[in-house]
């Protein structure tokens, strides 16, 4: 097989062939090009050592040097260039403490994650597949290269990037590595937050996330997230629901934010959606109850849910602005639309307008996990919902403090004086925008503030 690389991999591996060295592009990108999909990053492996790759190439960094890598930059990109190794002793289940470098392809290779990931590529010899790699892209299987489970006591996170490529790539997993990884699941406690949030996000902003099963039955979730488990054995006996809570979050998850070659939300959207989706009834196990009509409810689990997504959030190392996004949408999840002007009104001053459009979103993927036989009814109510918001939008119709015709400089310049008075007026005086949108008018505020008699 023969495929087209960059002009500038082919550069470097032509410079280093050329100085008597082996160079192969190596990894995810040779995996990539036999699928037919575009290569992210591509990474080169070369039996040159990292200070011969140094006094090749003009523009060099030591990115990790120890371990044989060097970074070769050409003009505004850059390339990861590692000599042949062979890995140490894994002492922290994540690191080689050292490493040696070797002049055999294959020694290289054996040390690598999965037999899909260990495949190298030269244009003049084709690809090297000691591993059957192509055999397990053909069949779709994730299989480890050796034995499965010295490679997970090398680097735990293999277990969680094992389920992540079935996610990204729609595989499924090899039964010996399968049983791997139910035995290694424990030795995720030594990987950092940070990996483990990584792992996950990829895995949920795939195409298949419906994978965040595999995560319960490899017993991968007790480690990671524990309220994973706890969803994935409580029952909804309600009319509303068909399924338990944790079947009914995958499904949620599954229906948001749509396929990624849809683009229809950022990259930044689809993390924030498909997060609150896994966590928006997380606390469902926590507040069940049972009615006198026999029927189970969760009263106040969108309130505590939003404050454990909070706690699992910040442990997973997340930016503020996701966070508060994902926390924001956990806690207004379930919010139920006044289906007229003024009640979209009122829920957009409640939720802001920032977030109406996600929460649609995330409204649709909700109703999606529950009955099917009772379902076409709240997806009417949504559609009018979206209907007067976007009615709401086109008339600029003023929902927040910021989008009335008045201020809080101009109520001072009227003799109104700062304090708790004056905020108490501002909002009195939103409140009656939002009732009746025609009165955001400056002076006709100003006559309303100065006759409150606060």
């Amino acid at each position: 097989m023969r495929f087209q690389i960059p002009e500038k991999v082919q550069y470097i591996i032509d410079t280093l062939e050329n100085n008597g060295f082996e160079a192969y592009a190596v990894g995810g990108c040779v995996r990539d090009m036999i699928l037919g999909n575009k290569p992210e990053d591509w990474d080169i492996t070369t039996s040159a050592k990292p200070h011969e790759v140094k006094k090749l190439f003009r523009r060099t960094v030591d990115t990790g040097i120890i371990h044989g890598t060097v970074t070769v930059l050409i003009e505004n990109e850059h390339y990861e260039v590692t000599t042949y190794r062979l890995d140490g002793v894994y002492d922290d289940g994540r690191h080689p403490k050292d490493v040696t470098f070797t002049g055999s392809l294959e020694e290289d290779l054996k040390r690598r994650d999965f037999t899909i990931n260990a495949m190298a590529y030269n244009p003049r010899k084709g690809i090297i597949d000691l591993f059957h790699g192509m055999e397990d892209l053909k069949n779709r299987l994730i299989r480890c290269v050796g034995n499965a489970s010295e490679r997970f006591e090398e680097d735990a996170l293999r277990i969680l990037r094992a389920v992540r490529f079935c996610a990204q790539l729609d595989f499924h997993i090899e039964e010996h590595t399968r049983i791997a990884i139910i035995n290694k699941a424990g030795m995720l406690r030594k990987i950092s937050a940070e990996r483990i949030r990584i792992e996950l996000t990829k895995l949920l902003v795939s195409d298949n996330p419906d994978r965040l099963r595999l995560l319960y039955e490899l017993k991968i979730s007790r480690i990671v997230l524990p309220e994973f488990d706890r969803m994935m054995i409580t029952e909804q006996k309600n009319v509303h629901h068909a399924y338990n809570v944790g079947e009914h979050t995958i499904m949620t998850v599954s229906a948001v934010a749509g396929k990624v070659g849809e683009n229809r939300f950022t990259s930044r959207e689809r993390c924030i959606l498909r997060w609150t989706m896994l966590l928006h009834d997380i606390e469902k196990p926590s507040t069940i109850s049972i009615g006198e009509d026999g029927q189970n409810h969760f009263y106040g689990h969108q309130e505590k849910g939003a404050m454990t997504a909070k706690r699992i959030l910040k442990d997973l190392k997340f930016d503020n602005d996701t966070l508060e996004a994902v926390v924001h949408l956990v806690r207004w999840h379930d919010y139920r639309f006044v289906l007229t002007p003024v009640g979209i009104r009122r829920a957009t001053r409640k939720i802001g307008k920032e977030y109406m459009e996600l929460l649609f979103e995330v409204n649709y993927a909700d109703t999606c996990g529950k009955n099917p036989k009772n379902n076409t009814e709240k997806f009417k109510r949504l559609e009018e919902a979206r209907r007067l918001y976007k009615e709401m939008l086109a008339n600029n119709e003023c929902v927040s403090l910021k989008e009335m015709k008045i201020s809080g400089k101009d109520l001072i310049k009227a003799g109104i004086k700062p304090g708790k008075r004056m905020g108490l007026i501002l909002n009195r005086l939103l409140d009656a925008v939002i009732e009746n949108p025609s009165l955001n008018e400056r002076e006709t505020l100003l006559n309303m503030a100065l006759s409150m008699k606060i």
